[in-house]
């Protein structure tokens, strides 16, 4: 069995090699076999020829490298795509995540589950980053449903099935825990180390907290609505409809009685309502029918090995 190590970098080059020794001297006590897949994000840098000499040394360890800046999403796509373990984890290159860890993740998802994130409860980062990070966790984890404390966390465990199932790109690195569930993988969240920045400073900035808030809504809208567009527009035209229905039938009882509605805003209103409504619900329709069209999905299976396994035997 291979544990395929996944480390995305970006302009890590005072790090990457004291994390190779790290991860080394944590797989090394492993029975299995191993592989270090290193993708380099666009490094300006020397970060490229320190893993490529890192992999003259090893050939356990494989280089991928972008010609310019991808983002951390794209970076895990061709990390997930090119991983062979039945096992798949990954860390951030910065040394804040501690490699001892993976046995920790292993542990949990050969206790069932398809993927386990790590919880950084002790976080050595500033305020300034812990606060909204707080607040984009307990947003994120009412909206999705699922109870997790640290969706971001770059330290993760994952089953085989899960990397290849998922796609992941844009910013949808930070909802991987939502996507995997929306597919109906078994999630769980593991107390993790969490060091301090030894070298240079972080990639993100105040601007990636309201891209992920943005990125939640888009992400719920094509999960729960892509394939039934009909259960949001027609809701939305049937509710617009109903009321705007409801103001015209108002006035038209009153002009019964003699009050004069044709100069009153709430006329405008109405119409406007009903106007809107149905081309909301017509919209529903049309939406339904190219879902239809275009339904080529593929969902995850569960094979007869994963199920004895889940159930101990």
């Amino acid at each position: 069995m291979i544990i395929s190590v996944v480390i995305p970098f970006y302009n890590e080059e005072e790090s990457l090699k004291q994390l190779y020794k790290q991860i080394i001297e944590t797989l090394s006590t492993f029975e299995n076999d191993f592989e270090l897949i290193f993708i380099d994000d666009g490094s300006t840098d020397s970060s490229n020829t320190i893993v490529g000499s890192l992999r003259g040394h090893n050939p356990k360890v494989r280089l991928i490298t972008f010609r310019r800046n991808q983002g951390k999403s794209a970076a895990l796509a061709v990390g997930f795509k090119a991983a062979t373990g039945k096992y798949v984890v990954t860390l951030d290159a910065d040394l804040q995540d501690d490699p001892s860890e993976i046995h920790n993740l292993i542990q949990k998802l050969e206790q069932g589950f398809d993927l386990v994130t790590g919880w950084k409860k002790v976080r050595h980062d500033p305020v300034s980053k812990r606060l909204p990070s707080r607040l984009f966790n307990n947003v994120t984890s009412l909206l999705s449903g699922i109870k997790l404390h640290d969706f971001n966390c770059g330290l993760k465990g994952y089953r085989f099935e899960v990397v290849k199932s998922i796609k992941v790109y844009g910013e949808r690195h930070r909802f991987i825990p939502v996507l995997a569930h929306m597919l109906g993988f078994k999630v769980t969240e593991l107390p993790v180390k969490h060091h301090p920045r030894q070298f240079g400073k972080t990639k993100y900035g105040m601007y990636r907290f309201l891209a992920g808030f943005l990125d939640l809504i888009t992400l719920l809208f094509r999960m729960k609505f892509l394939s039934k567009p009909m259960h949001l527009f027609g809701s939305l035209g049937l509710a617009g409809f109903a009321l705007g229905s409801s103001i015209i039938i108002y006035l038209a009882i009153g002009w019964f009685y003699g009050k004069w509605i044709g100069y009153r805003p709430l006329l405008l209103y109405g119409i406007l309502a009903v106007i809107t409504g149905v081309q909301l619900f017509t919209l529903g329709l049309l939406g339904e029918m190219i879902a239809e069209d275009k339904q080529d999905h593929e969902y995850p299976i569960r094979n007869d090995s994963d199920v004895e396994s889940r159930d101990g035997s």
